[in-house]
């Protein structure tokens, strides 16, 4: 059967990406790897990943949502699959401290219509984004080793594929299975201190929905439970100001990286 592309409604793709109840956290998590690829030298794999997004999505009006979130992900060494806290950078010689994801709130607004390739019993919903910003670190000279490029740059390609029944389901809330392709190309991370060494990093990850803290990866669960309880669900609230991001994290916490601190530095449960 030949995909079909329909305009779906908004709710239906706050369905997918998390649930029409703003009493429900809503888990999303994903594993997989992260290659560097440089000009001329052959791709090498740096690390595995496993991470997840804590989300929830608040009704402001007929068709219109607040999203927010919390999201995790975590380096893991790619021979033992065990949490990396140190990285022996291979081209400086130099080891460095690894800044986990931690980025909190990460947020938008839903509303309008949202393309989907409805395929049968099943659709899928494609987004590729390319954010494009001044980089933070950029105009700060402490940062040159850092990140010392003016633009941020990204190339981020989602695909989410939910059963097309459950979308049409008015007695669901959210979809009872989602299935998670997501690549990315980026910039070196601040954390590894790349300075202007030509090259990108390769993204290659998978996942799922899951019920609830419970089902999600042990390394994640015992993290939650014991470093970061703040990620046991998304935020109450909606909050003004910008989106946390690796770069923002990475400059917020800059101190603590360099006196070696065990990231993500640990985060109280929301009261």
């Amino acid at each position: 059967m030949v995909a079909q592309i329909q305009e779906l409604d908004a709710q239906h793709w706050v369905k997918t990406r998390s649930s029409l109840d703003p009493d429900q956290s809503t888990f999303l998590t994903w594993t997989g790897k992260i290659y560097a690829w440089i000009p001329g030298e052959k791709r090498k794999l740096l690390f595995k990943m496993v991470g997840v997004s804590i989300s929830r999505c608040l009704p402001t009006g007929e068709g219109n949502w607040d999203f927010t979130s919390r999201e995790l992900t975590y380096y893991l060494n790619p021979e033992n699959d065990e949490i990396l806290r140190q990285w022996d950078n291979p081209w400086t010689g130099e080891t460095v401290p690894v800044l986990h994801v931690a980025n909190d709130p990460v947020q938008g607004h839903f509303q309008g219509k949202f393309p989907a390739q409805v395929e049968g019993e099943t659709t899928t919903f494609v987004f590729d984004i390319f954010p494009t910003y001044p980089n933070p670190l950029a105009e700060d000279p402490k940062f040159a080793e850092y990140s010392p490029y003016q633009t941020y740059q990204a190339a981020e390609l989602f695909k989410l594929t939910v059963p097309t029944a459950d979308l049409f389901n008015p007695n669901l809330s959210a979809v009872s299975q989602l299935r998670l392709s997501w690549d990315r190309i980026g910039q070196w991370l601040p954390w590894m201190k790349m300075s202007d060494r030509p090259g990108n990093l390769i993204y290659s990850a998978y996942g799922s929905k899951v019920s609830g803290l419970t089902e999600l990866p042990q390394l994640l669960q015992d993290e939650i439970n014991t470093r970061v309880p703040l990620y046991k669900q998304a935020p109450k609230a909606f909050s003004d100001g910008e989106d946390m991001t690796s770069w923002l994290y990475f400059q917020k916490h800059f101190p603590a990286y360099l006196a070696g601190e065990i990231f993500p530095l640990p985060a109280d449960e929301e009261v």
